[in-house]
């Protein structure tokens, strides 16, 4: 063995590389050197001879981290990379399907469909079924076929609770059918097929569980109940399972991932030696406690510390906005001077919760020039939805926008198929004119769309902006046609992230109104075109990172923005209402883990939505981060004389906070009212302080009470008590 091939590695990484060859949980915290820990196992175990290169199987999440792990062992080994079964789930499972087409009842040229070609087959299925696609929305029965076969289900097995239900389950049996005929499957498909080929067939079973005596799997933590059925079942009873990963990192159970797979590894596998890889060398001390002290409120953890050689650096900074539009300047006015102190755009992160969020901070971005890009998702004016939206009112403000008309007029569907759209093109064409005047002549439901959009415009005549973009959104059937979708379990959180951008757009017309003096229809929609194309970073320009907290897994940076940082935005409304913030835990700990320098945590007393001011409180993660790390920094962009007033009353409010849980909170005294600040009434429940007057018995307090609406009540007699 080449003696360089251990050097460097600390001596948790080096004990984990040289372990025996039995099971083994490796848990990696974040820039803790997993990936090189693994990479390095692979090589000792070929160097010193417990292994042969055919011997191996490892098994990563993507196909960028097999390529990473590719070329890496390349370098440490003198062997033939490519003949190892390194892979993704995905690309494994195909591989040995095309070995044993035969078994698998597959035709040796069988081909995989994407998800669009998924589409199309199921259509195909369900008009065959005469089922209307209104009823039966096509991209739902196809996530419910694919969220079946991923928990390990042919359609024979799903149980179904209802005729709605029965008839998806006759639509996922003739579309495996259809598949069978056909030879194609899809990317679930491959999984179950391979599980079901080795379950069945003993001695293909055997040959494989006699060849792969080393499995190594990568980001073990998100590993849905399927695949770790299909690991056990190479493992057999004798092979060892080498799994590395991180329980504080598991986000994704929307996905299926199921971070309980950890604890039943070490029971299925009798789990010997765990080693924790501890030592970080990405973050800061300061970023490491900080994480460190929040995730340990979680319960059944495998438990870690994560600790640096470094020093601790800057403590993290803290930032109370009066508003979202007054974070995203404070945001911009930190990025412009991390620019002259010499800090590449593109080593800084815009982290938020909710892709909705990104609305206000593109709006800062475009405003002051900078270039940024959204990581693993679209502009705000890019997405679906928006589009759809803007296309009404494309439509409505100028009836001659063939484009406009294209995109809606069967969306939401409304039983206007290809034929009849193909049929009024013609008509258009042959008459020289445009696609609405062909619409108005054309009769049955396309005649019924032309009377929608002129019901829409009648009836935001003299309305402002912001009550047009909410007219619209109801009256055109897409919030109904999304409201739909969060019926369906698999849709349910892309269809809430759709819902918010929508309420986002009635958002940024109202600030729109508020910045111009224009605030026409005609002018809004210029405003968004320009601002969906302005500043569009290209491949390799120096661009800000613009993404969600799921998207920032696997990533770091020298500086992170956390937006946003308020109860029911980060954690997220669903999980405390679900009384289940671990995941949201997770998420903000991964948040924080993305930072190697220097840490922003920000949030806004009041935050637009659905068009109107919310008042929030702050988050209650960043009472479980210990004071001495924080340095609260003086709101600097205040239209209130109240916020303006001094440093003082946010950190004696700070202080408070941390100091009392925020369930328990004493009587606040008349003088520590603040705007935005939750209370209770023993008569008119539970509301948010909105205004104040004067002092001790001469002032008053005004509240907004969830069922009593506005009140002011005087401060001698108010009864009030702080949630």
């Amino acid at each position: 063995m080449n003696p360089a091939l251990l050097s460097g590695l600390n001596p948790e990484q080096r004990a984990a590389v040289e372990l025996p060859t039995q099971s083994a949980l490796i848990l990696a915290g974040a820039g803790s050197g997993k990936t090189r820990v693994l990479t390095t196992r692979i090589a000792y175990l070929i160097s010193t001879g417990q292994a042969n290169p055919h011997s191996i199987l490892a098994v990563t999440f993507t196909n960028k981290a097999a390529k990473e792990m590719k070329t890496r062992l390349s370098s440490m080994l003198p062997v033939n990379i490519n003949s190892m079964w390194i892979g993704t789930f995905h690309g494994l499972c195909n591989r040995l399907l095309r070995a044993h087409f035969r078994e698998a009842n597959l035709p040796q040229t069988f081909q995989i469909l994407d998800s669009g070609d998924q589409l199309s087959a199921i259509k195909r299925v369900m008009k065959a079924q005469n089922l209307d696609p209104e009823k039966y929305i096509p991209r739902d029965v196809q996530n419910f076929i694919s969220g079946s076969k991923e928990q390990g289900l042919r359609a024979h097995e799903v149980e179904a609770y209802d005729q709605f239900t029965q008839r998806k389950v006759e639509v996922f049996a003739e579309y495996d059918a259809q598949c069978q005929r056909e030879g194609v499957v899809d990317f679930s498909e491959l999984l179950l097929r391979c599980y079901e080929l080795l379950s069945r067939n003993q001695g293909l079973r055997e040959h494989y569980q006699e060849r792969f005596k080393h499995i190594l799997v990568d980001e073990f933590q998100d590993t849905n109940p399927l695949q770790y059925r299909w690991l056990k079942l190479l493992a057999g009873g004798n092979n060892s399972l080498f799994a590395v990963g991180d329980d504080d990192q598991s986000i994704y159970a929307f996905r299926g991932a199921n971070v309980g797979n950890m604890q039943e590894l070490l029971r299925d596998f009798h789990v010997e030696n765990v080693i924790k890889l501890e030592q970080n060398y990405r973050s800061h001390g300061n970023i490491l406690d900080a994480a460190n002290a929040l995730i340990s409120n979680n319960k059944n953890r495998l438990g870690k510390n994560l600790w640096t050689s470094e020093n601790g650096g800057e403590q993290l900074r803290v930032y109370e906005a009066e508003t979202d539009v007054d974070e995203a300047r404070f945001i911009v006015e930190e990025i412009q001077e991390l620019k002259r102190e010499g800090v590449k755009l593109t080593e800084m992160a815009l982290l938020y919760r909710s892709n909705a969020q990104s609305r206000v901070l593109e709006h800062a971005l475009v405003s002051a020039g900078l270039s940024y890009r959204v990581y693993g998702g679209l502009r705000f004016f890019e997405r679906q939805e928006i589009k759809h939206t803007l296309a009404y009112l494309r439509l409505m403000e100028n009836t001659d926008d063939d484009n406009a008309l294209l995109r809606i007029i069967n969306f939401p569907t409304r039983g206007i198929g290809a034929r009849s759209i193909e049929q009024l093109q013609e008509s258009a064409r042959i008459n020289n004119t445009t696609l609405w005047d062909a619409a108005a002549r054309a009769g049955g439901k396309v005649t019924a769309f032309v009377g929608l959009i002129e019901s829409l415009r009648s009836g935001i005549a003299g309305l402002p902006l912001p009550e047009i973009m909410e007219h619209v959104l109801h009256h055109s059937g897409l919030v109904a046609h999304y409201e739909g979708e969060k019926a369906v379990a698999s849709k349910r959180r892309e269809a809430e992230e759709r819902l918010e951008n929508m309420n986002e757009l009635i958002n940024s017309a109202t600030l729109f109104v508020h910045e111009n003096e224009d605030d026409s229809l005609t002018a809004f929609l210029t405003h968004a075109s320009l601002e969906s194309g302005e500043h569009q970073a290209g491949d390799g320009d120096d661009a800000l990172h613009l993404m969600t907290v799921h998207a920032a897994k696997g990533l770091e940076f020298h500086t992170v923005f956390i937006t946003g940082l308020e109860e029911s935005l980060f954690p997220h409304q669903n999980s405390i209402d679900n009384n289940d913030l671990d995941e949201e835990r997770r998420l903000m700990y991964v948040a924080i883990t993305r930072a190697r320098r220097r840490l922003y945590l920000t949030f806004a007393q009041r935050r637009m939505l659905h068009g109107q001011t919310h008042y929030s409180r702050v988050s209650s993660f960043m009472r479980e981060l210990p004071e001495e790390l924080l340095h609260w920094i003086t709101p600097r962009y205040s239209a209130s004389s109240s916020f303006q007033s001094s440093s003082y009353e946010t950190n004696s409010y700070t202080k408070a906070f941390n100091a009392v849980p925020m369930e328990k909170a004493p009587p606040a005294p008349s003088a520590m009212w603040r705007i935005g600040q939750r209370v209770f009434h023993q008569k008119f429940g539970e509301g948010v302080v909105t205004g104040s007057e004067g002092s001790g018995t001469e002032g008053r307090v005004q509240v907004n009470f969830k069922r009593a609406g506005s009140k002011w009540l005087a401060l001698e007699y108010a009864k009030l008590e702080a949630l």
